[in-house]
């Protein structure tokens, strides 16, 4: 087959994936999901792990935890662990990192092992933990990042509160937990399509199903 036709072949390939994720957005990691994952091209907006409403105590603050933030729990902290450790062994290659600059959305980057984050303002809570923006900045902000097309052969993953995603995008979020993330695929026209809604622990489940 000559070079141009194999192309072709790829190409329509893609579409046809792609056709199938953005008509099926039940959250279920399945092989389809996965192996669009592996070729680049997504944008994984999630929520933080698991973390307490209340600041910590001084007993169980962090020790690099400096300005008393809220932090993860230790349910939070192992399920960033299993995100991580399952994204490298599905072979879902990260690029990117963008992140909220609070300790818990930086605290959930640093265990999963995502890569080096870019702590943007637009992404935290202005020192409001779980208040929205009424001028709808922020929102506006979310959604364009998430439309930027990743590097080729990589995803980008963006780390941040839920009334932030739930200003960017107030359907798609409703009711997505702690880690839960919205799957989208820029058109490269600057619209995200979404693809997937996908819970925190699927990802580990998807590894024990679907590795081979």
């Amino acid at each position: 087959m000559k070079a141009n036709a194999r192309a072709s072949v790829r190409h329509l390939l893609l579409l046809s994936v792609l056709m199938m994720l953005a008509a099926a957005t039940s959250g279920s990691l399945d092989k389809n999901l996965l192996a669009a994952l592996r070729c680049g091209g997504y944008v994984i907006l999630m929520r933080h792990a698991s973390s307490p409403l209340a600041p910590p105590t001084s007993a169980q603050v962090d020790p690099d935890n400096v300005e008393h933030e809220r932090q993860l729990d230790d349910g939070g902290r192992a399920a960033a662990r299993r995100m991580g450790d399952a994204l490298r062994r599905l072979w879902i290659p990260i690029g990117q990192v963008l992140s909220s600059p609070t300790y818990r959305a930086l605290e959930t980057v640093r265990l999963a092992q995502f890569g080096k984050p870019e702590a943007h303002s637009e992404l935290g809570d202005a020192g409001h933990s779980m208040q929205a923006d009424t001028s709808g900045q922020r929102g506006a902000w979310v959604r364009k990042r998430v439309a930027a097309p990743p590097p080729h052969g990589a995803n980008t993953i963006i780390v941040t509160q839920l009334p932030n995603i739930v200003e960017a995008f107030p359907e798609e979020a409703r009711g997505l937990g702690e880690g839960g993330a919205l799957i989208f695929h820029p058109d490269g026209a600057g619209k995200p399509v979404l693809v997937a809604r996908v819970k925190m622990e699927e990802w580990s489940s998807s590894l024990r199903r679907y590795r081979d």
